[in-house]
């Protein structure tokens, strides 16, 4: 497990964030590789729920909002 990816999973653990927001910040990570077609999958299937499609709206807003360091994420 690289230092970023144990990093993400704190930030999880302290932001307290679902399953959906998880997924997405994993899809949008700065990772060098794109994100698997099955996670991009598990996102979709997602969005047919209203509670779990508005948590994979939010934190993908706030990830097309990024800037600077952060430019992979969009």
């Amino acid at each position: 497990m690289t230092t970023s990816a144990l990093r993400r999973q704190v930030k999880n653990i302290v932001h307290n964030y679902s399953e959906a927001e998880i997924k997405v910040r994993e899809a949008t990570s700065n990772d060098p590789w794109g994100p698997p077609s099955s996670l991009m999958s598990e996102i979709a299937d997602l969005t047919f729920n209203t509670v779990a499609f508005a948590e994979v709206m939010g934190m993908l807003w706030r990830r097309l909002n990024d800037s600077g360091k952060n430019w992979r994420h969009v």
